[in-house]
């Protein structure tokens, strides 16, 4: 395996991290990955990455979703064992369709729910028994890390990144 070197820039505060995000980005520095114990606003767009394109899979989930409650429904209600429920006709899909309409909600919300989560899953390569690639344990609680690529300019990355604020700056040899 051949290993390369990165610098881990550990943060306290998620504003220090922004700022110093937006500096390494300045000076055209490749930053690897940050890990964080939750969420910060703006920090996909600070890092330059593209739009992610998961609403557009959700709403094919959703119209697999109505797809499948329309068909299930017509096949189950009218086709396969037609019944008078409440003195309502089964002719006809349509005749039937406002009561069919709190199911085609709840399946196209079931589809596309279900399977973004599956989908975010395999695109993160998370999957059951998978072992954690967090580099450092205490970006699970309060510490902020940035992973930033080296080559050959470990002193000035060092300077750049003590003056951005971080707390703490270790050289890693990582592994692919």
């Amino acid at each position: 395996m051949e290993a390369s070197k990165v610098i881990h820039a550990i943060y306290t505060d998620d504003d220090v991290l922004m700022n110093a995000v937006k500096k390494v980005k300045a000076e055209r520095h490749h930053i690897e990955e940050i890990y964080t114990p939750f969420p910060v606003h703006g920090l996909d767009k600070a890092m330059g990455l593209e739009p992610t394109r998961i609403a557009i899979a959700a709403f094919m989930y959703g119209c697999v979703g109505l797809t499948v409650a329309i068909v299930m429904m017509n096949f189950i209600m009218i086709e396969d064992w037609p019944q008078n429920i409440g003195g309502k006709p089964s002719f006809s899909y349509i005749e039937n369709m406002p009561a069919f309409v709190p199911i085609m909600f709840e399946l196209t919300v079931f589809f596309a729910a279900h399977l973004m989560v599956i989908t975010f899953y395999l695109r993160s390569r998370m999957w059951p028994f998978k072992k954690a690639e967090n580099p450092d344990p205490r970006t699970t609680d309060d510490h902020f890390l940035m992973e930033i690529a080296v080559n050959g300019n470990e002193n000035e990355l060092s300077e750049l990144l003590k003056e951005t604020g971080a707390v703490e700056i270790n050289l890693i040899d990582k592994e692919h």
